[in-house]
């Protein structure tokens, strides 16, 4: 064994023996070194494809987001609602202590006088409650009877500030008329419809006084109201005026009918109660299993008398409630024995309707099972049916009878005690149905400017030959007894000045002139000018007893009596007598349409275009009564009744 050094090393090259190799470590190349050169370009990269996912769980997982976000907007609605109610309370409920309130002593003891010697209200409780109530004692007082459309308009139409407001009605509320027949059968709630006058009138400071009027002292200015006392006894009282607004509407026409008093009208909440309660009477009395089946038959008739809109829509509303309610939790046979009958006097329901409006509306209730009898006339109304005749197209008239436990009268309109009254205080007014108003809504033959007509209550003049000899010494410029065809001109315009609703039959003015100039001498004598107003007269159509109406006619003169009190120093200053003309031009009705409703179906008659339909015509027609409703209020309420009996039905509790 050698022993490698350094000499040794030295002595081995030397022999010419080689020397063994030095084993030095390896130096590892890095992968670097032996890769190539790289490229200034990048490499260009692969892409991976992800997992496709499935179309369902992309699905859900969308409807799981948007869900998530309509749940935290719904808590988050829901919180931020809590905290605006929580704040509202916390401001609300605080307590408030009045106290030496101040009243005039003549509120709290009137004075006697009058030709009744009745207590004489020349002021009331509230007059001098507070500062605003003390400007306002010094004003004209404006006294409104009733809470209909036309008074409602009126008072939410005057400017704060003009008049001592008071309004004097039986009741305390204000009524959506329009939607009475769905009361009658829970479609919605009676709280829904009403808005209390008070909250009306507070933003003018008005007053109310819970009465009806009774009589009128118009020579001294006095109304007469009749009030209740706390022991339930009636009470006369008279209140003054400086003007007089009459709008307390009317009652039924009887026609003369004997047995109404068996009969519903449908004018009042109390009316809807009470035709409610009996409906739902006469199904559970239907539904007990000791009731004959010829008394079920009777109970489960219901007649209606009357096509026009009121009758039609309590009968679409019955036959809905039947459809919709009655099927689902009464008995089967209840539903079966079903029948509804409609009695028009005319040849179709809905004849103040186009045409087509009516034969659609007739096909429908057609298509429903619901009777329609045209062409009859109620005979008689007995406890336990009707009678009624029927002309046929010969001539021949037929007796008729339908047993029945309920019966609607709705059929035209009639003066109710007041407006009577009023009428027989006045020579000059004929009209057998309403109190005869001028253009400008005045009372005709009361005091120039103090005494006022809208609503139902009254009607607007269609005769004009009362005025001949006024527009013939206005018109005559030669005095000499006739009319020629300048002067003439000059009279038309003078006619639709006085009466707006003489216009469309005054268009072509020549022609009217040639046709009753008889005698062909370019003149109308006055005997031909006579026949010539009178048949004009004659074609005018009075204004329909409407909501629309009422609600343009108690707008006008709302407008019209603010600018009155503004202008009437300026206006008396100058020795202007007709203060009314002096201000505003006459009344001018503008028809906006009407429309019904016809059971999940709606019709519009809008003058040249008539719409009717279904769903899409219900919800039109549900969105016109929306948004004319009163105040904010009732259109919640409204809204909410119109989902409740969508989603839950309609209430069948009888209360």
């Amino acid at each position: 064994m050698f022993q490698l050094t350094r000499v040794g090393l030295v002595r081995l090259v030397g022999t010419g023996i080689r020397p063994p190799l030095t084993i030095r470590p390896l130096r590892l190349l890095s992968t670097d070194a032996l890769a190539p050169p790289k490229s200034s370009r990048p490499r260009p990269q692969i892409p991976i494809e992800p997992r496709p996912r499935s179309r369902l769980l992309s699905r859900i997982l969308l409807v799981t987001k948007y869900t998530g976000y309509a749940a935290l907007s719904s808590v988050f609605g829901i919180v931020l609602l809590g905290t605006g109610i929580f704040i509202h309370d916390a401001f609300t409920y605080t307590d408030k202590h009045v106290h030496r309130v101040p009243v005039l002593p003549l509120a709290l003891h009137p004075e006697q006088g009058g030709p009744k010697n009745l207590p004489i209200v020349r002021a009331l409780v509230d007059d001098v409650e507070d500062d605003e109530a003390k400007k306002l004692l010094d004003k004209p007082k404006l006294v409104v009877v009733g809470g209909g459309w036309g008074a409602v308009s009126v008072l939410q139409t005057l400017s704060l500030g003009d008049y001592h407001v008071t309004v004097v009605s039986p009741e305390t509320f204000t009524t959506f008329t329009p939607l009475l027949p769905s009361a009658a059968v829970g479609t919605v709630q009676v709280r829904t419809l009403v808005e209390p006058l008070r909250k009306i009138i507070a933003r003018l400071r008005g007053h109310f006084i819970d009465a009806k009027a009774v009589d009128l002292v118009m020579s001294e200015r006095l109304l007469e109201l009749e009030t209740v006392t706390s022991t339930g006894e009636p009470q006369r009282i008279y209140l003054p005026y400086d003007k007089l607004i009459i709008g307390c509407g009317s009652t039924s026409s009887t026609h003369g009918v004997p047995g109404l008093q068996h009969c519903f009208q449908l004018k009042t909440i109390s009316d809807a109660q009470a035709i409610r309660r009996r409906i739902l009477d006469n199904f559970e009395t239907a539904s007990l299993p000791t009731t004959t089946p010829e008394e079920r038959k009777r109970l489960l008739s219901f007649v209606v008398c009357g096509g026009g809109p009121t009758g039609v829509e309590t009968a679409a509303e019955i036959y809905d409630f039947c459809q919709e309610d009655i099927t689902n939790y009464y008995p089967k046979i209840c539903r079966e024995e079903v029948s509804i009958h409609v009695i028009q006097s005319r040849e179709h329901i809905l004849n103040t309707y186009s045409e087509a409006i009516s034969k659609y509306a007739e096909e429908k209730f057609r298509r429903d099972r619901v009777d329609l009898i045209t062409s009859a006339r109620v005979g008689a109304v007995h406890p336990d049916h009707v009678v009624y005749t029927v002309r046929s197209p010969d001539g021949t008239i037929t007796n008729h009878e339908i047993p029945t436990n309920f019966v609607l009268w709705s059929t035209g309109i009639a003066m109710n005690p007041f407006t009577h009254r009023v009428s027989d205080l006045l020579p000059n007014q004929v009209h057998k149905k309403a109190i005869e108003v001028d253009a400008h809504l005045r009372v005709k033959g009361a005091p120039l400017g103090d005494v006022y007509a809208i609503g139902d209550c009254a009607t607007v003049e269609t005769s004009i030959v009362s005025y001949l000899l006024e527009l013939v010494d206005e018109a005559d410029k030669n005095k000499d007894g006739k009319i020629d065809f300048d002067e003439f001109d000059f009279m038309v315009a003078r006619i639709k000045h006085r009466i707006p609703m003489a216009e469309s039959q005054l268009q072509k003015v020549r022609t009217l002139f040639d046709l009753y100039d008889s005698d062909a001498d370019n003149s109308l004598s006055l005997n031909e000018l006579c026949k010539l107003l009178q048949e004009i007269g004659n074609k005018i159509t009075a204004l329909p007893a409407t909501a629309q109406v009422a609600s343009q006619q108690g707008k006008y003169l709302g407008k019209k009596l603010s600018q009155l009190a503004k202008k009437r120093e300026v206006l008396e200053a100058n020795g202007m007598h007709d203060l009314d003309e002096a201000v505003s031009g006459p009344f001018r009705y503008t028809h906006l349409g009407s429309l019904a409703y016809i059971g999940n179906a709606a019709v519009f008659d809008l003058g040249n275009l008539s719409f009717m339909g279904g769903l899409a015509a219900m919800y039109a027609w549900r969105s016109i009564y929306w948004s004319e409703q009163v105040s904010a209020r009732t259109r919640f309420l409204l809204m909410i009744d119109w989902i409740i009996r969508g989603v839950w039905g309609r209430d069948l509790s009888r209360l």
